[in-house]
Order: C-alpha cells, then structure tokens, then sequence
C-alpha cells in the first residue's frame, strides 16, 4: 500500500443529535418495525429482567434506571441476590410463568443461554411487548425466522445485544464503506483469536489455559445448589448436570446448547459488513475446516459467504475466520497483525477496522483521501437507544428485523460447516437446494413439554 490513512472515528453527533433524528424517524415505521402507537407515555418503562447472572446482571444494570418490576432466573441463589437490590419486583424461576401476569410490564429483557432466547422472547413479542434480547437472536436458522417475523407484526421496540454497534468507531466506518472511501467493495474478511471449542492440537497450544474438553462426560456431578438444571436445559436434549457445562460461557461450546464462536462473535463482528454492506441473505455459504464433531462446535474454522449484488452494492465475498485461521492479507503481513478484525477490500485500497479503531490503506490509483462528513449520529448508548425507542417510537439500529438477518446468516456458517459441503441457499424457501441434509441443523426438534408458537 503506497499511502496509510489513520482514520479515527470522529464524534462530532452528540446525543441531542441522535435524539433529534431518532424522533424525526418513528413516523418511518418500517425502518424498525415500530409502531409509535406502541410508545409508552408513562416516565419509566416497567421492565422484567429474564436472565439476572453474568451477562444478564450488566443488561439489568444498564436499564436499572427504568422500573424494574420481575426478575427471573433458572438459578434460586442468583435470583435471590437480585432481588435483594430490587424488593419491590415480583421473581419467578420459570420464564413462561412471567407471563402469566403480562400486565405487570411494558419491556423485557432476555439473557438466558442461548438454546432459550427464542423461548423467552417469543410470548413477549406475541404480547406485545418491548424485547431487548442478548445475542445471538436464537439458537438456530428457523427460530430467527420465527422471531423475525413476529417482531415484524408486533409493532415494539426491539433491540438484539450487539452493545459495540452503538460506537462511533463502526459509524465512522460504515460512512467510509458506503462513501465509496476505498471504491467500491467486493471482498471482506472478518476473523477473531478466540479459539473456544474442539481444541485441535494446534488450538491447544495456542490456548493453554482452556481445558480441551473432548466429548460429552459419561458421568453427572451434583447439581450446584440453587440451580433449576432441568429448567435450564428447557427445550434442549435431556442430560446429567456436568461442570463442563456451566457456569457460562462454558455451554456455548456444545451444539445442543450453543453454536461456538461463529454465531457468539458473528453477532458482534459481521455486524460490522453486514451494516456497511446492506447484507442481507447469502446465496452461498462454504466452509472449511476440521472434520465436525457431533457434540462440540470447533475450536479453529473458516466460512465463504458469497453475496449477490444488490442496489449499489456489487456482489461481494465475505469469509469469516476464528481460532488459528486468518485471511491472506495477515498471514502474508500486507496488513498489521491485529488479533481480531474486519477488513474491507476495494478497488483503491482497504478499511482495517476492529472494535475501537480503524486505518485506511489507499493504494497508487486512490485520489487524495476525503473522509466523509459524519451522517450516523452518535447513539447515546446501546440500551439507551431501546429504552427512547419503547418511550417515543423511534427506531433501533439493531431491532429484529437487521439482527434476524444476521443471525441466519451466521447460523448458515455452522450448517455449511456441520453439513461437510457448499450450500446453495434459497433463502425464501429456508432450505439448501443442493444439500437437503444440511436441514436437520436449520431447526430441531424439542424436548418433550417444549413448544415455540
């Protein structure tokens, strides 16, 4: 590359801005399937919390300036020592009893395990309520369709838990993308270290404080005091409690709880080119890595995603690598060599973005470099954005309808890859044409007591 651009992001939005064109934009209903008929009047949203440990503790404190009014989680011990900071919300161990009193709150937030998202969000949906949900959306192709479409004809705030989508630094970047900073972009790469899964043996030198659990134990442990195992398992394959499940993140890694790093961290780091891109469903999806293993997501993999063209954008190339697999442009050291990122390749050069920062690399054909004048206004916070949208009408830039997409299409990564083949994807049909084997991973079957309607 002849000439290097360092292209902070530039803030110059501030949250009266972003306030001023959110509440310019809820007459535009279809931008994020609100209605502002929706919109509550009262001063504070009335909020129930299902999921209150781990990542779930940190959505409940960012919304605590609302009225929490239930809480609710599988374990008794995490339960009770919420309940404490709130004494005044109902609790319940069993999100479906929640919604027996459904009248008691206007908003819900969802940070349970992933097997469960689709299961807590759906009766809220279907009730009409707000739904602020952790990422992914769902655990499979099917239930993103299913909670696609019903947010679509709920008429709520919806808002999925991608929090870095609310920086500047993507903003700025996705104005480079889209003012045709680097022309136009027909290739993109996107990779991440963490190598969390089957650990190859490369992956286990590479990560030796991971325990390199290898397949599902044959013995149970005792169930930690407080938790409800069988409510936590709610419509995933019954097991004997093991410690290799919990706590989270540990569960992520098994197929019948989670699906590994692809669909964790897609959420966060395909957000970036879906957003710049205007992706939407792929018409090709082909993986390569180690041979799948029936019980655990792999450590280490890679996934081409082929994108047909679409309004000004041509088709395009996007291909994700996790673990010990990085794209050309780093192994070959044309790029600098950071741990995870997303790289845009255009005809007169590339964006180099990560979570906080970016670079822009121009080659000899480039013209003098220009940044565009900033036209996403600063967002004054990920679960801000949801609480105004619940309160005004105004839109969220990560409501159902975007993140839905988006979880599909990083579902689709570990289809292709479990299946063993190149997928050819009719997206409207929800089937591979030429691997009518990769369907038993777009859905599933559910334990008995477990429906999702």
């Amino acid at each position: 590359m002849a000439r290097l651009e360092h292209a902070l992001a530039d803030s110059r939005f501030d949250r009266r801005d972003f306030l001023k064109v959110s509440s310019a934009a809820a007459a535009s209903a279809f931008v994020s399937g609100i209605s502002p008929a929706r919109a509550q009047s009262r001063d504070k949203l009335r909020i129930a919390v299902i999921g209150c440990g781990g990542r779930g503790a940190d959505n409940l404190e960012s919304v605590s300036s609302e009225e929490i009014v239930a809480l609710c989680d599988v374990n008794r011990r995490t339960l009770d020592k919420v309940a404490a900071q709130f004494p005044k919300a109902r609790t319940e161990v069993d999100y479906r009893r929640l919604y027996d009193r459904a009248a008691d709150f206007d908003a819900v937030v969802v940070s349970t395990a992933e097997h469960t998202h689709a299961f807590a969000t759906l009766p809220a949906l279907q009730l009409k309520k707000h739904v602020y949900c952790e990422k992914p959306l769902t655990y499979n192709v099917q239930e993103a369709r299913i909670i696609r479409e019903a947010a679509a004809g709920a008429g709520v705030a919806t808002q999925m838990g991608t929090q870095i989508h609310a920086g500047d630094n993507y903003r700025r970047v996705v104005e480079l993308v889209q003012g045709n900073t680097v022309g136009p972009i027909r290739e993109c790469h996107v990779w991440v270290s963490r190598a969390w899964g089957l650990q190859s043996a490369e992956d286990a030198e590479r990560n030796k404080d991971i325990v390199a659990v290898q397949d599902r134990p044959g013995t149970a442990d005792p169930i930690p005091a407080g938790l409800e195992w069988d409510l936590w398992l709610g419509p995933a394959p019954a097991r004997p409690y093991n410690d290799v499940y919990l706590p989270g993140p540990k569960w992520y890694r098994w197929w019948d709880f989670g699906n590994g790093t692809m669909s964790d961290l897609g959420s966060h780091w395909i957000d970036l080119p879906f957003w710049a891109l205007k992706l939407k469903a792929p018409a090709t999806i082909e993986p390569s890595g180690p041979p799948p293993h029936r019980e655990i997501a792999p450590a280490s993999m890679q996934v081409k995603y082929e994108y047909v063209a679409s309004g000004d954008q041509p088709a395009v190339a996007l291909t994700w690598y996790q673990g010990a697999n990085k794209p050309e442009p780093w192994t070959k050291t044309r790029i600098p060599q950071w741990p995870n990122g997303v790289l845009f390749v255009g005809e007169h050069g590339m964006i180099l973005s990560d979570y906080s920062r970016h670079l822009v690399l121009l080659d000899d054909s480039a013209q003098r470099f220009e940044r565009p004048a900033p036209s996403i206004p600063k967002s004054p916070g990920h679960h801000e954005e949801w609480i105004h949208a619940c309160k005004t009408g105004a839109p969220t830039t990560c409501h159902f309808g975007y993140a839905g997409l988006l979880t599909e299409a990083n579902h689709l990564g570990n289809v292709a890859y479990r299946t063993g083949k190149k997928l050819e994807w009719d997206s409207a049909a929800m089937r591979a044409t030429n691997a009518p084997e990769a369907d038993r991973f777009l859905r599933r079957e559910y334990r008995a007591g477990w429906k999702l309607a």
